[in-house]
């Protein structure tokens, strides 16, 4: 499946997978075969950063 491309469709669904099967962004990108640099790129963009002690994006406010 690839990654929904709109920025707020892309973090809810980044989140729920952090949430419910992976450890930290590194590992979903790795199983996903996606660049995290990517992720990280576009939610940036759209105002969110990833906190790997929460792993999860978060607003950057």
């Amino acid at each position: 499946m690839p990654l929904p491309k709109d920025p707020n469709m892309l973090l809810s669904y980044v989140n729920t997978q952090l949430r419910d099967n992976y450890e930290s962004l590194a590992e979903l990108c790795s199983s996903l075969g996606v660049k995290e640099d990517d992720i990280i790129g576009t939610l940036k963009g759209a105002g969110f950063i990833y906190d790997s002690g929460l792993n999860r994006f978060i607003g950057s406010n």
